[in-house]
């Protein structure tokens, strides 16, 4: 029995008739681009083979109804009237906080009884919370008619994360859940959200990206990760621009001069600045058919997170060392960071030589044992049945 139909039955055990619809929004990796989409920067996800999967009909008594297979616990009931933010610390709060945004956003939403099931790591910096909201957002606005664009989709799931959860994440993970394309990763300008979809069929060319998930939980509500944006925003305040995106690359220089003993400040816009420069390098190699050339950009950015951003551990740390040694073509930390997963480029043939290398490091240093799977570019968020 596939997902579709697993999430289908257990929806009318729970609620006594059959879905109006079952949907899926997958979760992402960034293949390059990290922390720059909230300074109005360049990212480039791809879309998971891993899923939220959500099997969804229609109310009309102002009742949300939700379930989850990867939760414990029954049916949470909810009322539409009654949400507000930080009203709910819970699970709940990310699809819950998805309807709240739509009716904020002046669409009349009248409930919904929802049962979800998912496949994408929580706490591995894989953007699970993003494909929850994600497939909400897509099931209620084919339901209701909406009539919504993707990228206006995409908008509606970050101010529910932002505002109704409380985590200042950025416009990436719900963009990539809902835009993403298979055999291809997205360049996104998080400024005006214009998109390119970026041939990357890494199986064609004998390469294959593995996500090392180091099971090092993290969390973007989190303080760390506010103080990271907080400190980018006053470095754009101090030298006068709207984000820092409009810190040209070769102007660099002068934008460090000018930020004085601000220390943190000045680390925090060099990696900012040279990631987006990374952005743009490795698109012009994929256009140029030069895959393999991107993997020293990668490990250019894991040393800019690891020493600019400080968000890196020793877990990440250890899985691109190793990689690096191990022959890799290139490895860094991926996702908000303080844990969660690394990827690694390497040769179709050195993937398993690779694996155990990096289990074996981890079992030396007594860390949790990771795990190991391919990243394969698949589709974005799509109506299933």
């Amino acid at each position: 029995m596939g997902a579709a139909q697993q999430v289908a039955q257990r929806f009318t055990e729970l609620y006594g008739a059959a879905p109006e619809g079952i949907w899926a929004a997958p979760g992402r990796v960034n293949l390059i681009g990290e922390h720059t989409d909230y300074n109005d920067g360049f990212v480039m996800p791809f879309a998971l083979p891993h899923q939220a999967v959500a099997a969804v009909s229609r109310r009309d008594d102002g009742v949300l109804r939700l379930h989850s297979d990867d939760i414990e616990g029954g049916v949470a009931e909810l009322r539409l009237d009654a949400l507000a933010p930080g009203s709910d610390s819970d699970w709940t709060a990310y699809p819950a906080g998805v309807v709240w945004a739509l009716r904020e956003a002046g669409h009349a939403i009248t409930g919904a009884d929802v049962h979800l099931s998912s496949t994408v790591p929580t706490g591995a910096g894989l953007s699970s919370s993003a494909a929850l909201e994600v497939v909400i957002a897509l099931a209620l606005g084919d339901l209701y008619d909406l009539g919504l664009q993707r990228w206006q989709l995409a908008r509606l799931c970050q101010r529910a994360e932002n505002v109704y959860v409380g985590a200042p994440t950025g416009i990436m993970d719900q963009t990539a859940s809902a835009c993403c394309e298979q055999g291809h990763a997205l360049f996104l300008d998080t400024r005006d959200l214009s998109q390119q979809q970026i041939p990357f069929d890494l199986a064609a060319e004998g390469l294959r990206l593995l996500v090392v998930d180091t099971q090092v939980k993290h969390a973007h509500s989190g303080g760390e990760y506010g103080k990271r944006r907080a400190g980018c925003e006053k470095g754009a305040a101090l030298l006068g621009v709207d984000a820092l995106r409009d810190i040209p690359y070769d102007g660099l220089d002068a934008a460090l001069e000018r930020l004085g003993d601000e220390e943190e400040v000045r680390r925090l816009v060099r990696h900012v600045v040279t990631e987006d420069e990374r952005v743009e390098r490795v698109v012009g190699l994929l256009r140029a058919g030069d895959t393999r050339a991107i993997g020293p950009v990668l490990t250019e950015g894991h040393a800019s997170l690891r020493d600019d951003f400080r968000i890196s551990c020793a877990e990440l740390d250890l899985v691109v060392d190793t990689a690096l040694t191990s022959g890799a073509l290139g490895a860094r930390m991926t996702g908000g960071g303080f844990g969660g997963s690394a990827i690694v480029l390497t040769e179709a043939t050195e993937v398993d030589t690779l694996t155990k290398a990096i289990e074996e490091a981890f079992a030396a240093a007594r860390f949790t044992a990771p795990r190991v799977f391919e990243a394969v570019p698949s589709p974005g968020a799509r109506r299933l049945v």
